[in-house]
């Protein structure tokens, strides 16, 4: 058995309050051998922590002095309150606090870390001309900079090995990985000719873009046609027809044969202008047909929503905001999130409000349908009010709007995370939906999860908060297995996302700090899983909270960890210690707390 592993009830620090032999509601079941106590387990992580720390001291202070540890790191308790400063009658009233979400939590900008910046112009090795001339705020001097820059975090650049060439020079906090002995940026010409031929990632709006955005320069033809149709509200019954196929070679095509305004035809709402014979009109021009426009093929395939998922409550905004999308980008579809339950979202008549507001919800959805050259989805909860579902009513407005897939999140607005997903509810709503793609959504931790959600018909599964406890959990799915994982493939997950992260906000200090912290929020959920096996019966639900237990090794117990404190030591593992002025707050109360 590895480090840190428990035998015995009586090694853990375990008692009668740990629960080992009852099974408790809302609580993972996990073996009685690993079970511990709170004091215990946090004593367990100290105490390793500190002979950590202890012996890097020794390698790397023969001095054996001390390092002070920022005060900034230390975790508050509630707000304006640190550790420890909290007397013992009031410790039951600062639990009772310990609720919600911390809305007045510092935010530290990434260039806080970094106050001594060198300019643009150094960095991209062009110092015959400085960008912003004499108005220009930033150091000059490289070697002035050089000695108020932090040491290196590491031997390798990712973005070097990764493209050839390290964009940030000598700014970037592993710069030793590709500077040369006069300190000249070193380029790999071999790969970065390889990397040239491959298409740019393009995850925004090129400059130019956004200078006419803000100037309202860009015109948004198709969207005010779209807009301008639909205020003049739906076309007269007896205008609408409906299209027969004429009898001809099975190989013409039969695009004419397919607009049927009165059918469920993707993109094809009810209303729309009608296809008539004779030369095209401007009418014809602004909508794809919908044999034209690009089918969503879902079966078997994995998709990442929320890259191109848009939540508004403006019809002109959203719709305007497709076309741009549309123009700019090449994805397979477009999202509007109608599920989001923030109270900010919410009372602006965005997200779960949308559900109360048929008129602009039909609106936005026809608006976006018809400036988009590819399938239009929605995602949407069963309704505001807990008892009271909406969802069935909605759906089949949805597919005659022009919706072309709907994910239906299986609790109302009201009931957030407090109950279970009804997925007996989404069953019916498959029928009311059919022919029209039904996800659902909701609950799914495992692939027992997910098989059970497919029983009841529904095209597909949406996962959301399953996926940021078990990024593997796609893994188990497709393999039809329960896999344990062990700590140190969860800490090669880590480093894969701090790779990615540094690559896309780069490898400088404001880079790796804007890592760190999407790192740390993750974290925050990554806490929750439970190793299979330390599990008495699997799977693990997604609604069980894991009591305190000690891992196999000492990193599994770190990992188990609900303290902000500990999931920073996590990061110093990645990402090297963190800045003197280093502070992070959760966004949630309930954990993260001793």
């Amino acid at each position: 058995m590895a480090e840190g592993a428990v035998e015995a009830p009586a090694d853990s620090g375990a008692d009668g309050d740990s629960g080992a032999s009852v099974l408790e509601r809302g609580v993972a079941p996990i073996k009685p051998q690993y079970l511990t106590t709170k004091e215990y387990f946090h004593g367990f992580l100290e105490a390793k922590g500190q002979e950590k720390l202890c012996q890097e001291t020794e390698a790397g202070d023969p001095d054996g002095k001390e390092v002070a540890e920022p005060e900034a790191k230390r975790i508050r308790l509630e707000d304006g309150q640190t550790e420890g400063a909290a007397e013992p009658g009031e410790q039951r009233q600062a639990q009772k606090r310990a609720r919600g979400q911390n809305k007045g939590r510092p935010h530290m900008k990434p260039a806080h870390y970094d106050k001594n910046r060198l300019c643009p112009s150094l960095i991209q090795e062009s110092p015959a001309k400085c960008f912003f001339g004499d108005r220009c705020r930033f150091l000059h001097d490289v070697g002035r900079y050089l000695e108020s820059k932090p040491p290196d975090l590491g031997p390798r650049c990712v973005l070097f090995e990764t493209y050839g060439r390290c964009p940030y020079g000598v700014t970037c906090r592993f710069a030793g990985a590709h500077l040369g002995p006069e300190g000249q940026n070193l380029v790999l010409e071999e790969l970065l000719a390889r990397r040239a031929h491959l298409p740019p990632l393009r995850n925004a709006l090129d400059k130019a873009l956004q200078r006419q955005l803000r100037k309202r320069q860009v015109r948004f033809e198709r969207a005010e046609q779209a807009l301008h149709r639909l205020s003049q509200g739906p076309a007269p019954a007896a205008a609408v027809t409906k299209l027969i196929a004429p009898e001809s070679d099975p190989g013409q095509n039969h695009c004419a044969a397919q607009w049927d305004p009165v059918g469920l035809g993707a993109g094809t709402p009810p209303g729309s202008p009608v296809q008539t014979c004779g030369p095209l009109t401007d009418e014809d021009m602004v909508r794809l047909r919908p044999c034209e426009k690009k089918r969503l093929d879902i079966s078997g395939k994995l998709y990442l929503a929320p890259l191109t998922t848009l939540e508004g409550g403006f019809p002109d905004t959203m719709t305007k905001c497709a076309e741009l999308l549309n123009r700019t980008i090449e994805v397979d579809f477009v999202d509007i999130n109608v599920g989001c339950p923030i109270d900010l979202v919410y009372k602006k008549g965005g997200g779960c409000a949308l559900m109360n507001r048929p008129a602009k919800f039909q609106q936005i959805v026809r608006g976006m349908s018809q400036v988009l050259d590819v399938p239009l989805t929605v995602k949407i909860r069963t309704g505001i009010q807990e008892h009271v579902n909406l969802a069935h009513r909605l759906l089949p407005e949805l597919r005659a709007w022009g919706a072309a897939l709907v994910t239906l999140h299986g609790r109302s607005r009201e009931q957030r995370y407090t109950k279970l997903a009804d997925w007996q509810y989404i069953q019916q709503c498959v029928e009311v939906a059919s022919p029209m793609p039904l996800f659902g959504n909701g609950d799914i931790l495992s692939y027992e999860d997910a098989n059970h959600a497919k029983q009841t018909g529904v095209a597909g599964i949406m996962i959301a908060r399953g996926a940021l406890l078990k990024p593997w959990l796609f893994t188990e799915i497709k393999e039809q297995r329960h896999w344990d994982i062990s700590s140190s493939e969860r800490l090669d997950i880590l480093r894969d996302f701090t790779h990615y992260g540094l690559e896309h906000w780069g490898s400088d200090t404001q880079g790796v700090e804007k890592t760190r912290r999407f790192l740390l929020e993750w974290l925050s959920f990554l806490c929750r899983y439970v190793p299979v096996g330390l599990l008495e019966l699997l799977p693990q639900r997604i609604n069980e909270r894991p009591p305190y237990y000690l891992g196999r090794d000492y990193l599994e117990t770190l990992m188990a960890s609900q303290q902000a404190a500990d999931w920073i030591r996590i990061s110093e593992m990645l990402l090297g210690p963190v800045p003197p002025n280093f502070a992070f707050l959760p966004k949630h109360k309930a954990n993260a707390y001793k």
